[in-house]
């Protein structure tokens, strides 16, 4: 299933977003905005996303200045394009964070820890590391161990160095199943050391036991509220097993332009005008969702007009709920919540 559609069976009132709030009482807060940039041309763009440098700056600045706390850097043209990308996304912004897109295969973990040590120091600490179990590119396919289970392992092994080379006060020696490390040592650490915020996904039992070990965000495959809230469960009980449970927080794919061009994103379609759209969200975040990551608005008019309307009504409805008194069947909906999987 590449998208789940949400919407609601019946329309609402002005203020029905704003006062239905109180009713999310378990939700976290506050909720975080991630962009995503799609991977194919936007109509009537002529470069992807990170290519066009004049168009790049004004996407920036309009992702920052809207909303945005994150984007991902997720680019085709591979592992090392994309750490050159997020060293260049980070110079020139300043306070948006970015998610590095990561993989396992292409560079060694002791040159990798240094490079993103050095990447996320440059940048006062603004370095999230997604990891991936599978290539983004064909150029690096041959790197990927056969067999589901062994690339996953070696995603641990990977990880377990990355931490380590991230903390250890002197040089160590490592022999495992993938990697063999003589004298691996990173002098200069990055902000946070071993704790650099980790990035893992999936649904597998052998998935979710590695992301339960070292994920601090799960990224949630698309789904039904249903659906989404038993992966959770199950990502929440990996995590328990290494007294972790508590420490993990939830980020979940959405589109808010049904029918926008293709990005290349499995995500949920949000549908409907911005209050609708919102409300769908909160249907989502009353889960335990703390972040949302935004695909398919990738031009500078969609990036502001999300950031204007959306955004910026569910941060106000999140706000309101602290204040709003709730009277149970005040605020009923007429028919529920409806939620059908797309294309």
């Amino acid at each position: 299933m590449d998208r789940v559609t949400v919407g609601f069976c019946a329309p609402f009132g002005a203020n029905f977003t704003a006062s239905v709030i109180p009713v999310m009482e378990e939700m976290a807060m506050p909720i975080e905005f991630t962009h995503v940039p799609g991977k194919t041309h936007p109509a009537g763009t002529a470069v992807p996303f990170f290519y066009d440098f004049a168009e790049t700056a004004t996407k920036l600045g309009l992702i920052e200045d809207g909303g945005f706390r994150k984007i991902v850097v997720d680019d085709t043209a591979g592992l090392l394009t994309n750490m050159d990308l997020a060293a260049q996304v980070l110079d020139r912004t300043s306070s948006l964070e970015v998610v590095l897109t990561h993989w396992t295969g292409v560079v060694e973990p002791t040159v990798a820890a240094r490079q993103l040590a050095s990447i996320d120091r440059k940048s006062g600490g603004r370095l999230a590391l997604r990891m991936i179990s599978e290539p983004l590119n064909d150029d690096d396919a041959e790197t990927r161990p056969v067999g589901h289970t062994v690339i996953w392992q070696r995603i641990d092994e990977y990880l377990v160095l990355l931490k380590r080379l991230w903390s250890n006060d002197r040089p160590f020696d490592h022999e495992g199943a993938f990697y063999s490390i003589k004298g691996g040592y990173v002098p200069r650490k990055g902000p946070h050391g071993a704790d650099l915020v980790i990035r893992m996904g999936g649904q597998s039992g052998t998935a979710l036991r590695v992301a339960g070990r070292h994920a601090d965000v799960f990224e949630l495959a698309p789904g039904s509220i249903d659906e989404v809230r038993q992966l959770m469960e199950r990502a929440r009980g990996a995590a328990a097993e290494h007294g972790r449970a508590g420490k993990l927080r939830f980020a979940l794919p959405v589109r808010i332009h049904q029918g926008a061009s293709a990005t290349g994103h499995k995500a949920v379609d949000v549908a409907g005008p911005p209050a609708q759209a919102a409300l769908s969200l909160l249907a989502y975040a009353a889960l335990g969702i703390d972040e949302f990551m935004i695909v398919g608005v990738d031009t500078p008019r969609e990036i502001a007009t999300v950031g204007r309307e959306t955004i910026a009504l569910l941060r106000n409805s999140l706000a309101r709920r602290e204040t709003d008194a709730f009277q149970p069947g005040a605020f009923a909906p007429r028919g529920g919540l409806e939620t059908r999987a797309a294309g």
